[in-house]
Parts: structure tokens; sequence; C-alpha cells
């Protein structure tokens, strides 16, 4: 009997420990650390909000900083406040991302990048029925057309870099870019675009040692969010009301540890990790410790997602029941 509960119990071992060497040898890509020191670091809608935040961390942290938005006013007051708390100076670039010419003049008076920030957005809440087209062009091509815009300008010289240390494009896409949310519906369209171009693009560069970050911050306290929250329908509040706010200096030291560890899926929160191993799917996995959380944890958050898809259902449900009488 004794015999019998020790032969179960190493089975129960060497599953997973089974599980975990046939993991470690199969994810790809494999670990990568990527400096910033002595860096050129560019950071798109670097003029306020996450991005100021990351490109003031960035700048401690002894990289050199670059910062592009749309406003050369605004650009100004954010290389003032990088000065004042790094004493470094950014160069500042300003360029509409929608426009391509803009952000190629941009690139070419850059020079080589090794970071690349491509965290611009907007965000106009709204039920598609009541949206007006224009509103929903604006989000794709800010928020989609403008990262391939950065990409596609930026990436040839990251390609021909003559530093051959890792390099990094990380994207700042959204946790309404890994769930649909009621109201949200341009931009989550939006920003799980982003999710695609993440993916392919990464077997398009990793030869190149350039390694793509996908970053999936919650609501964050910036400038764009008491504006957005004014036009938020009350659904829309009632379901994503669930995720607390972070603060943007939060949000960007998530974002660079996520880039100088070169991890693929960048979490913000417990939420975000609950949602990273949730939609994990086929996305790349450096770690493969993680990797056997998501193997192992993904059939009980299918569940656990399917609880929370039947309370929000339910809210839309007792909500429109209600405004019909």
């Amino acid at each position: 009997m004794a015999a019998l509960s020790l032969l179960s119990l190493l089975l129960l071992l060497l599953l997973p420990l089974s599980l975990l060497l046939l993991l470690s040898l199969i994810v790809r890509p494999r670990t990568v650390k990527i400096p910033l020191k002595n860096r050129h670091v560019l950071v798109t809608g670097g003029s306020s909000g996450i991005g100021l935040a990351i490109a003031r961390r960035a700048a401690a942290e002894g990289a050199r900083v670059s910062i592009l938005a749309r406003s050369q006013a605004k650009l100004e007051e954010a290389r003032q406040a990088i000065r004042l708390a790094t004493g470094i100076d950014a160069a500042t670039f300003s360029a509409d991302v929608r426009d391509f010419d803009a952000v190629r003049r941009a690139a070419e008076e850059a020079g080589p990048v090794d970071v690349l920030v491509v965290n611009q957005g907007v965000f106009v809440p709204e039920e598609l029925a009541k949206q007006e087209l224009d509103e929903v062009r604006f989000m794709i091509d800010v928020n989609l057309i403008g990262s391939f815009n950065m990409i596609k300008a930026f990436l040839p010289a990251m390609k021909a870099r003559t530093d051959r240390r890792p390099a990094s494009i990380a994207l700042m896409s959204s946790q309404a870019g890994q769930v649909g949310i009621y109201g949200y519906t341009a931009y989550c369209a939006s920003k799980f675009g982003l999710r695609g171009l993440a993916e392919a693009l990464q077997q398009e560069i990793i030869t190149d040692g350039i390694h793509v970050s996908l970053v999936f911050p919650p609501d964050t306290d910036t400038p764009g969010l008491a504006e957005e929250n004014k036009r938020r329908p009350p659904l829309t509040s009632i379901i994503a009301g669930s995720s607390g706010a972070m603060k943007a200096d939060e949000v960007a030291e998530k974002t660079l540890s996520g880039i100088k560890s070169g991890s693929f899926i960048v979490p913000c929160n417990f939420e975000g990790h609950l949602l990273a191993i949730a939609t994990a799917g086929l996305s790349p996995q450096r770690s493969y410790i993680m990797a056997f959380v998501e193997v192992v944890g993904v059939g009980i958050l299918r569940l656990a997602g399917l609880f929370f898809q039947w309370n929000w259902y339910s809210s839309i449900e007792k909500w429109h029941a209600q405004s019909k009488q």
C-alpha cells in the first residue's frame, strides 16, 4: 500500500516536471536582455501621460531619449519636465502619426533607434450604432495605422544598426485589446489589431535581433481619462469598472521592465496577468515557467471568463429591460 502511494506521488511529480522540461526546450524566442543605458529610446505620444512617464524613466536609466507628438508646445513642456527630473535633454519631433511622410522625416532626423515605443493612442467611447464613422476612422488611423507608419519609417535603420545588441519595438495596446467591452467597439478593434501586427512582426524581425513587446495597461490616470469618462456609456462603466485605474508612472515601470526582459506580452496589474494567461493563444512566450502557468491555468481561466461573460450579459439585459420601462 505504501509502495503504491509512493508510486502515485512520483507520477504526480513526474508529470509537471516532464511538462516543464518539454517547455524549456520548445519555448521561442529564447530569453534576452535589452539594455537601455546609452541607447536611443524614442517614444511616441511622449508629450504627456504614459508616454512622458516612459520617456522620463528611460532618461533616468541613462538612455538617450527622443519624444514624438503632434503639439510642439506640449513637446517643449515635456522636454522641460524630463530635464528637471533627470538632467537629460530629450530631443523632440513634431509629427502626426497618421501622416507617413511626416513620420518618415522625423525618422530621418532622429537617426537610428534602439528602442521604439509606439505609445500614441486616442479613445472615444460610444456604442457603434450612435458613433460617427469619422470617430471610428480617427481611432483606427491613430491607434493602428499610425503604428504601422511608425514601424515602417523607423524599422529600416533599426535593421541596419551597427550596434548589434538586442533592440526593441514596444506597442501600447490596452486591456481592451484583450477582451471586447461594451461601448469600446472601435477602440477594441484598433487595439486588437495591434496584436496581429505584433505577432507577425516578431516573426519577421527576430533574426535582426529586434524583439517585440505588446503592453496591455488598464485605465490609466492621464489627462485624457477624465474626458473619456464623460462620454462613457453607463453600461461601459458598469462592465469595465472591475479593473481599477493605474498611475502613468506605474504603467511606465511595467512597460520598461517588459522591454528590458524582451517579454512579448506585458501585463500591468493582477487582472492583466489573468487576461494574459487566458488569451495567450499562439503568442510567443520566452519564459518556460510562464508557459507552464498558461498551459495549466488556461482551462480554469476559461471557466472564470464564462462567468464574467454571464455577469456582463446579465447586466446588459437588465439595463435594457429597465430602460424600456
